[in-house]
This record gives C-alpha cells, structure tokens and sequence, in this order.
C-alpha cells in the first residue's frame, strides 16, 4: 500500500469524496511526505467547513475545491498552492474567519484564500461593474502573490467542466468572462496547458451549435489527417536523423477555438482553415534549434514572411521556439514549431514550469519576475478611472504582443499591436512619457501617433516643462499610455484644466471655421444641459482633464441635420461622450445590437457606425484619431438595417415567395435587388430592417427552410461585397 493510499484510512468519509485518492497520489509523487500530511489535514477541515453543502449537481462540494487541487497538482505546485485550493471557497461559504486559516495553515495559505474569494457581498450599480470590480480586486491581490491567478485559473476550469447544472443565461456570462479575461490571463502567464482548456471549455459553453460543426469536420478529415501527418512526421525524421540531430517530432491537431479564431480573423470558411497542420519538434539545445530549421527548409519549401524567432525575442510570457510554415505534400501549408526540451516545458506550464517546492520558492524566476512586472503596472492602470475603464485597458493589455521595437541602446520593448510612438514613451518610462515633445524612428523625425512596426530603433525627445496632450488618449493602444495619461491629466490644477480645456475647444471650432466667441449663450446653455453641467468652466475643465473628447464637444455645438426617422423607429444610437451629435450607420456592413461596433467621426456626417469586423476598420490605423471605441445602449423598441443575400434555384415566383416568407417573420422589407439572375440561380438582396441579431436570426431561419433556397448570408464588407472608404 503507497503512502496516499495510507492515508486515506486518517480522514473521515475520504473514500466517498471522489477525487481525493487521486490527488493525494499525484502530490505524493513529487512532494515530501510532511507536506502531503498538510494537504490531508486541509481536505478534512475543507470537508468538515463544507459539510452539508451541495453543489447545483447535487454532489457534496468538498468535491470541487479538491477538483481544483488536482489540476494544480498536475502542474507539480508547492503545497501551499495546493492547501489554498483546497480551501478557497471556504472564507465565502462559510462561517469560517480569515485568522483560522492563517492559525492552522499559515499567513500565505490564507492570504491567497483571501485573494481568490468571490466579493458577492458587494453591491454594485451594474452586473458589469460587479464584475470588473471583482476582477480588479484578484488582479490587484495577484501582485502580493502570483500563486492567486493559479487557483483562480483551477477554479474557473474545473468550473466551466461542470457548468451542465447551471441555467443558460450564467453559463454564457461565464463563458464568455473566460474567453474574454481568464484565458488570455493564463496565456500571458505561460499556462499554455490551462489556457488551452479555458478555451475550449468556454468556446463550447459559449457557441455549442459552432462547437459541434467544426468539431464534425475535424472528426470527418481526422481520418486522412491521421496519414497524411503520419507522412509528414516520417519524412522529417528521416531528415533530421540523416544530419545527425536527435529530435522528438510531434504531430499536432488544431484546437478546435484557435480554428474559430482563424476563420473570423481571416474571414474564411472552415474548409480553408481545417488544412493547417501543426508539427512540433523537440531538441537537446538552442543551437540545435537553428540547425533544425535548416533541415526542415531543405524538406518542404518555407512560406516566405512565416519564419518567427521566439528564442532569441521571447514573447512576453517567456514562451520561446522558432516558429516556421512549409509547403508540404499537395502544398498544404504545415505549421512548424522546434524548440528545446526545457522551452516546450515552460509552453505547457509557463510559471507554474519554475514553481517548484522550496524555501527560497518566493525568489522566483526570471519568468516569475516578469509576471509580477507586468502585475505591478496594474497599480498604475487602476489610478486612470473606474473599474470599468480599468477592466478595459486589461483586456488589451493581454492579449499577445506582436510589435518588437528597439531602444537606442538596443535595448528590446515588447508593444501592442498598432503602438504609436507615444506608446512606446510611456512603455521606456511613465516620466518619458509625460515629458514627450518628438521622436526620431531609424533616425528620422516623425509625428508622435505614428503606428510603430517591427524592428523599429525608437529615440524619444524630451522637453523640462512638457505635459502630456489630451489628444494623445485618441490613439494610445496601450493601458500603461492610457492610464499615465489620464492620471497626470487628473492632477493637474484646476484653473489649469479649464485653461487647456478651453484652448483644446477652440482649435477643435477652428477645424470648422468657427470661433469659441461666435457659439450663441442660448448653445452653450443647450450643451451644458445635455451633458448635465452647471457652467462653461466646468465643461473645459472636463475637457482639459480628458474626461470629455473636444472635436464631440465642437460637433455638438454646430447645426447638424437630424437622422431621418421612419414613424419614429428608426432612432440615433446612444453612445456615452456623444450624446445629441448626428449618429448614422454604415451601409457596408450594417451594424445591429449585439455586434461590435466602432465609431467613425466622419466631417459632415457626424459619427458613423461600423460593425468591429467590417474590412473599412482596417484602416483606421490611417486615422486613428478620427476612430472611437462604443457600445450600444438604448435599443430597445428601435429599428436598424441589415442586409442579407440569398442564392436560390430560379423559378417564376420566387422574389414573391421569399419575401412573404420574411414578411411572415414580421419583418420589414426596405429594399429589394435582383443581382444575378441566370437561367437556373437567382441572387437576391434584401435591406430589412432589424430589432437585434436574434430577430435577424430569426428571418434567416425562415428564408433557409424554403426548399429552393440554396444559401443565405448577411453582408460583411470586404467578404460579400467590395466597398471603399470609412463613411457609408
């Protein structure tokens, strides 16, 4: 009998608590027998706290803490970590007290208890606010002890593996959550292993029906996959074998959510994407990594602009390989990766790869350092604004960065993709960035909102007195500009801030050919009412502290033509900042409620809506001062237009059938083109006018049912249709 076994017989009611003989035999494994002790002692007092309380699944709930366990087990994480687990949501559930935990188990057991506790109690204005508040809380508990985001991250997993219990509505708000701020958190920590399951879990509770498709095709190609990498994985081996280098080769199947990713960011069918295959070779050293390359290049042609060097530029979780795309066998593209024993370590478990059981534990690695680098301007970002705004800057703080520009000295600055130079001042120092007057890119003057590209040699020109310029926050990619901003923006006298708010306005009206001193009293009145001030002064010092954006303000205070209504339906969106301006929406891409949307400031026109994956955003990288980030409010009861394209087998009749068929869906039909027709298809668009994406949903499913209807499809500009330009 092994010692794990051994202790079972100590704890009461052990072997009806699934789950516990497993872990208690894999931290057994790698973990001395005083410490496994510890870990038995807090799964009797977890199961003694919990006694009693059931999950929605109806099993006891010492069942999930200790689920949480064993995915931290897996990692081979200290004690410590484990115990935490084990008793993370004992503090919230129940009457057990902080200073318990600490008696018992120690100050870190209870300290990272304490961080990981939900903050239900807590009342918030918004669900949204609760959820940022709460996320920013972890975060900020994180920067005292990484070991925080690991028990989340095990509770959130083992979570979303038993989300069957719980009603749709907070199946997809966790879900989504996931997807939107857990996984990329384990991303950026190097938890490649945990984020892959983030990801999967999350994308199957959030998009069952798109789950199940790819899934059905991959499961139909796994077949011919099977050899054709079986092919592959032969031919380079042999090669590798021939030039003397000892390697592990791997075939890899695509991760059905990084599939997903690819058709949106590329805007493809899944049959252009299911044919990517994934190789990955493991070698003694780095040297042998290069030499690697050479040998697979001498195989299968390399797809030019593919090859990424990761070793020597590692992404900013650490995570190191040479990355490489071949022409393989009928020119299918294959996914190369070769990197060393070690480095594949720290990409299955990033941190967690250097967290070994020790006293000197808290030292940590160069990994670990910088992770807590990267928590530690958490403290900065929270200074910027609410938890909301807080929240936000996080999300694009995490996903990956793709620009890798150089410091005079040579020095590399890992960016955001779309980093301005300003960006780049802020990311050197916060004090740089403030002081930023110009700046010489390759030796070369250039404008500070210029987008940066790899390997770029970055020289920032300071100035003693200089202040940071409100209008910088219109093209900041990133949350450490944003929030310096801001901060300095919201420290500033306020006498100062009504001086630049006022001047800030004025260059705005010059932009139209009017002056500050021309806007008629009864207008100033008007703009004051709407936005809820009580004076002049206090708009420009809004302005001036950045909380307002001067070019809306100037907008509000011109003559602009009113939207066109249809029975008082058809209505402005709302957005927060824009309040009263002229609100239009794009033709080419239609944006409903419920899709991303982003802001055009078009002169003329107002601000003019786009769907986020419409090809024009593309090119708001050109302009980005004139681009803003909204979200959709107000629409219930109001009316917008979508246009969908169907193909159909022609025959007399069919325009009529097809829309008495949305006209049965009560929907309204605007307009009607005839784009093709051929002596056997016909294709059709449609503009009908929309409540939300479910109505069109709705109107779709019904169009698709009719039996000589062959495809129907709503229009995405760049995919559907070819338009130029920002504005409709």
């Amino acid at each position: 009998m092994d010692y794990a076994s051994s202790l079972l017989g100590l704890l009461p009611g052990a072997r009806r608590t699934p789950g516990l003989k497993e872990l208690l035999s894999k931290v057994s494994s790698y973990l001395p027998s005083d410490q496994v002790e510890r870990i038995r002692a807090a799964a009797e007092f977890g199961a003694e706290a919990h006694q009693g309380q059931k999950r929605l699944s109806g099993e006891p709930y010492i069942t999930h803490p200790v689920a949480a366990a064993e995915i931290l087990a897996d990692l081979h994480l200290d004690a410590d970590t484990i115990v935490a687990a084990i008793l993370h949501d004992v503090i919230e559930d129940t009457p057990t007290p902080k200073e318990e935990i600490a008696t018992r188990f120690g100050k870190d057991v209870a300290e990272i208890v304490d961080g990981v506790t939900k903050l239900d109690q807590i009342q918030f204005k918004s669900r949204q606010e609760a959820q940022a508040e709460s996320f920013r809380k972890m975060l900020l508990a994180m920067v005292r002890d990484l070991r925080v985001i690991l028990v989340k991250l095990a509770d959130r997993t083992h979570n979303l593996r038993t989300m069957d219990a719980v009603g749709p509505a907070k199946r997809r708000q966790v879900a989504r959550e996931t997807l939107d701020i857990y996984a990329p958190v384990a991303e950026r920590l190097g938890l490649y292993s945990i984020k892959l399951e983030l990801e999967e879990l999350g994308f199957r509770t959030l998009y069952p029906q798109r789950y199940r498709v790819i899934e059905r095709a991959l499961r139909r190609a796994r077949g011919n996959q099977k050899e054709f990498l079986g092919k592959i994985h032969v031919q380079l081996e042999a090669a590798l074998q021939k030039a003397g280098i000892s390697a592990k080769v791997e075939a890899r199947e695509k991760h059905l959510y990084s599939i997903y990713r690819k058709m949106q960011r590329k805007r493809a069918p899944l049959a252009e994407i299911v044919d990517v295959y994934g190789v990955r070779i493991i070698v003694d050293a780095v040297d042998t990594c290069y030499r690697a390359v050479g040998v697979v290049h001498s195989v299968y042609k390399p797809m030019p602009g593919r090859f990424k060097d990761y070793v020597a530029i590692p992404r900013v979780n650490g995570y190191q390989s040479l990355h490489t795309t071949l022409f393989g066998p009928n020119a299918v593209p294959i996914e190369v990766q070769i990197r060393t024993a070690d480095m594949d370590s720290v990409a299955e478990s990033g941190i967690a790869a250097h967290w070994k059981y020790k006293e000197s534990a808290k030292e940590g690695s160069a990994q670990q350092e910088r992770a807590r680098a990267w928590l530690s301007n958490l403290m900065q970002m929270q200074e910027g604004g609410n938890s909301e705004e807080f929240i936000e800057s996080v999300k694009v703080d995490l996903y990956p960065d793709k620009v890798y520009v150089f410091t005079p000295r040579g020095e590399i600055l890992r960016l955001p993709r779309g980093a301005t130079v300003v960006d780049f001042a802020y990311a050197v120092h916060t004090d740089i960035g403030n002081r930023c007057v110009a700046a010489k890119v390759d030796r070369r003057l250039i404008p500070l909102r210029t987008v940066l590209r790899n390997g770029q040699t970055v020289h920032i020109i300071t100035a003693k007195g200089a202040r940071p310029n409100p209008a910088w926050v219109n093209f900041v990619v990133s949350a450490k500009a944003r929030s310096g901003i801001r901060h300095y923006l919201k420290s500033l006298k306020r006498s100062e801030a009504v001086e630049l708010g006022r001047r800030l306005l004025t260059q705005a009206l010059a932009e139209f050919n009017v002056k500050l001193e021309d806007i008629a009293p009864a207008v100033i009145e008007s703009t004051l009412h709407d936005l809820a001030l009580k004076e002049a002064d206090e708009l420009y010092e809004k302005i001036g502290l950045g909380e307002r954006l001067a070019p809306l303000v100037a907008r509000r205070m011109l003559p602009a033509e009113q939207p066109e209504t249809r029975d008082g339906k058809l209505a402005p969106l709302s957005v927060a900042g824009a309040e009263g301006l002229l609100v239009t929406y794009a033709h080419c891409c239609y944006p409903l409620p419920g899709d991303q949307i982003v802001a055009f400031l078009s002169t003329g026109r107002g601000i003019v809506i786009h769907r986020g994956t419409c090809a024009n955003v593309a090119d708001s990288h050109k302009h980005p001062e004139n681009w803003l980030s909204v979200n959709w409010q107000n629409t219930e009861g109001k009316l917008f237009k979508s246009e969908i394209r169907i193909e159909a087998m022609n025959r007399v009749g069919l325009l009529a059938a097809v829309s008495a068929a949305i006209s049965g869906t009560q929907t309204n039909i605007s307009s009607v083109n005839l784009e093709q027709h051929e002596a056997e298809t016909a294709t059709i668009s449609f503009v009908l006018e929309i409540s939300d994406r479910a109505h069109l949903a709705r109107a779709v499913r019904v169009v698709r049912r009719m039996s000589e209807v062959l495809r129907v499809v709503r229009t995405i500009a760049g995919q559907n249709r070819k338009r130029s330009g920002p504005t409709p």
